[in-house]
């Protein structure tokens, strides 16, 4: 069993992580009530990873989207099926492979989805000026470290 001082270490992490990806989902996506909102409509959490995963690779099979997400292929074609609904995405046969169907960001979803990474950008920009420097610096060494951990448990 941890120490107290461990468990306390690891509830602040958990606390501060949440707040980062609160404070910086709500940025992204423009917020109201829970709810991102993007053209006009009402997306969760989890659609808007699905526009921003697009958006970074650029098109993805639904299987490879659900990998990605770390969802079930099911829980990723319902989401990519919502958001097809809406026209943020596009079904279409690969050019490589005429057997897999990839999906791909709708031109409207692709400039939102843009604006929105520029926001976050922003977001980082403002938190690392208003941390200072050496803060900024023993950040990214924290996280480099955060991600040499994670890439050995995957």
């Amino acid at each position: 069993m941890p120490n107290a001082k461990v468990v306390e270490q690891a509830r602040f992490i958990a606390s501060a992580g949440r707040k980062l990806k609160d404070h910086i989902f709500s940025i992204q996506s423009g917020l109201r009530d829970g709810r991102a909102s993007c053209q006009g409509e009402e997306l969760s959490m989890a659609q808007v990873q699905v526009l921003m995963t697009l958006h970074s690779c650029g098109e993805s099979t639904i299987s490879n989207l659900a990998k990605q997400l770390k969802v079930s292929p099911p829980s990723a074609s319902c989401m990519v099926d919502r958001l097809e609904d809406k026209g943020f995405l596009h079904r279409e046969r690969s050019t490589e492979d005429r057997r897999k169907v990839v999906v791909r960001l709708s031109k409207q979803a692709a400039a939102q989805a843009e604006r929105m990474e520029g926001a976050v950008l922003a977001a980082f920009l403002d938190l690392v000026e208003k941390v200072g420097p050496e803060t900024a610096k023993k950040w990214c060494e924290v996280l480099e470290r955060v991600e040499q951990v994670l890439a050995k448990q995957e």
